[in-house]
């Protein structure tokens, strides 16, 4: 038996900003990043906030942010009686709010607030997942926070507030849509709606990524890229995700590379590893994740005459895109040394394999397994 919970209320489409003007008399608290609280964005969206109400603002959100993050943000509202806490921002920003919702929730702080999410990036899906990653900075780890207790209540997608992100970003954050589909697509605990809601998001990723990349006022491609980024979260929430986010949460800790761009890097060595591709041949026996690889490049419209051919096929085709969103293929392109991977490789073996994500491979990883899948990403 599989519990299947929507507990997030979306409001989409064009002006889906006006839900803010429903409220009136709160004590709304923000929580963002320094970055969002000095733009016209944050100003945009606060213009829609009836004047009745309070704002307090948190902007001191940073990337990955770490547990003294979190601290300093209910040390910074304590005195404030909070109705409303809303989450601006990326995975970052929101993931903060959500971790300080649940510790908040622990002290009875905020018991009976509204909790809402307002994505600025197309990418993490968190404005509708009960996941929250937080960093331990002194050990260089990322762990997840996993409860229904975190997830928004409500989630307001408004594609015009990411109009204006950097194509690297883009790029990044669409990648990172990509993986979420992926892995929920292929996780143990995948089911029909899961799939039904991941082979959308990928079809997405595939036709109007490089076209938001390209183009950042390309309204469609935005609009579709942010449909796509929510519809991952919600597939990768029911199935949970695998060892491409095991693997890219402990290495992203320790050398400090984006999320979206790590879990670029790992895609294709991961989908060899669980398709069981070893030394660019396949084993003898195909593996229940190689048929829905190429499943997945059927639907893609990709060469998948067979499942061997099929899973090709989607690894060349991930590559191809990747190189065309300028995604280096591996971690060396991206600055790892040596010294530095040969130094770390056997902590993040270990890391990646105690990541709540791994537990939904579709193949049960050895240390050594990720060991070899951080070489071939290292090449």
């Amino acid at each position: 038996m599989q519990k299947i919970r929507f507990g997030t209320t979306l409001y989409i489409g064009e002006e889906s900003l006006e839900r803010l003007s429903d409220f009136k008399n709160e004590k709304i608290l923000i929580v963002t990043d320094s970055f969002i609280a000095s733009s016209d964005l944050l100003s945009r969206i606060k213009s829609y906030i009836d004047s009745s109400t309070e704002i307090m603002v948190f902007s001191e959100v940073i990337p990955d942010p770490p547990i003294d993050n979190i601290v300093a943000g209910l040390e910074y509202s304590k005195d404030f009686p909070v109705t409303i806490l809303l989450a601006i921002g990326g995975g970052s920003a929101i993931d903060a709010a959500k971790a300080m919702f649940y510790f908040g929730k622990l002290t009875e702080r905020f018991n009976q607030i509204r909790f809402i999410a307002i994505p600025t990036t197309s990418g993490t899906g968190s404005e509708v997942t009960n996941f929250s990653i937080i960093t331990d900075d002194e050990k260089g780890t990322k762990y997840p926070l996993i409860t229904d207790e975190i997830l928004p209540d409500e989630a307001i997608l408004d594609s015009g507030l990411v109009a204006g992100l950097p194509p690297k970003q883009t790029a990044d954050t669409g990648i990172d849509v990509l993986t979420h589909a992926i892995e929920a697509y292929v996780s143990t605990s995948a089911n029909d709606i899961s799939d039904a809601l991941s082979e959308k998001a990928i079809r997405y990723v595939f036709t109007y990524l490089e076209r938001a990349y390209k183009d950042g006022n390309d309204k469609e491609a935005r609009e579709k890229m942010h449909m796509a980024s929510t519809m991952a979260g919600m597939a990768f929430n029911i199935a949970s995700l695998g060892l491409n986010h095991g693997i890219a949460h402990a290495a992203g800790a320790r050398w400090h590379i984006p999320h979206g761009r790590i879990n670029g890097i790992l895609l294709p060595n991961v989908i060899c590893y669980n398709a069981g591709v070893i030394k660019g041949n396949y084993t003898k026996n195909t593996t229940p994740a190689a048929n829905r690889y190429a499943e997945i490049a059927k639907f893609l419209g990709l060469n998948a005459g067979n499942t061997q051919m099929g899973v090709r096929s989607l690894v060349n085709a991930i590559l191809a895109l990747e190189k065309r969103l300028s995604i280096p293929k591996s971690l060396s392109e991206w600055g790892v040394s040596k010294k530095q991977f040969e130094s770390d490789k056997n902590v993040i073996a270990e890391a990646a394999l105690a990541d709540r994500c791994t537990e939904t491979n579709p193949i049960t990883p050895t240390r050594e397994d990720v060991i070899s899948i951080l070489g071939k990403s290292f090449i």
